[in-house]
């Protein structure tokens, strides 16, 4: 090709220099001395992270509840949380906008363009739980306090007719809850 290099067989000392430049660090990282049998030391990155400094990251919730903490929320307090703090993205009623779909779906889940929504895909209402307390509100993830999240958690699932409108979710009613799609998955989980 005229006015275009392409890389050929023969051996390019400034290619071969720029690679050199590039790998070296890289193998110094990862502990490579070459032939010359000295070791190189880890890099010191990072500290060592006690307890406490993990405990606000410590918020893994299980299929069975396990990890719930205490409090607790019902559909009517979820309703005006949702209003406040999700409809701007969620839909007024869970229907979708900028974000995903929340509600509906149901049945589709073998057709060409399955509509997953938390009622008709996921398998645990405890996954609703955990997702919304690390992840939402969008603009600010881990604001929500844990009555704020179990209210939310009631609201959609009873958008998506799973529980009542006198509903109220806490540690101990919300691993109860069969979702529609809870035999859908293949899991180890017991």
């Amino acid at each position: 090709m005229v006015g275009s290099r392409m890389f050929s067989c023969r051996t390019d000392a400034n290619l071969v220099a720029v690679l050199f430049a590039l790998l070296a660090p890289v193998s110094l990282l990862a502990g490579d001395s070459g032939s010359r049998g000295a070791s190189v030391p880890a890099p010191k990155l990072g500290h060592v992270v006690g307890e406490e400094a993990l405990e606000p990251w410590n918020v893994t919730v299980f299929p069975d509840g396990t990890g719930l903490p205490s409090g607790g929320g019902s559909v009517d307090d979820g309703a005006t949380l949702y209003d406040a703090r999700c409809a701007s993205c969620h839909g007024a009623k869970g229907e979708g906008a900028l974000a995903d779909r929340l509600v509906g779906g149901w049945g589709t889940l073998q057709e060409v363009s399955p509509v997953r929504t938390v009622g008709s895909f996921w398998p645990y209402a405890t996954t609703l739980f955990d997702y919304v307390r690390r992840s939402m509100p969008y603009e600010a993830p881990k604001s929500l306090t844990s009555d704020e999240v179990y209210a939310i958690t009631a609201y959609v699932l009873f958008l998506n007719e799973i529980v009542a409108e006198d509903a109220v979710m806490d540690a101990t009613t919300l691993p109860r809850i069969e979702m529609p799609n809870r035999d859908g998955f293949v899991s180890d989980y017991p």
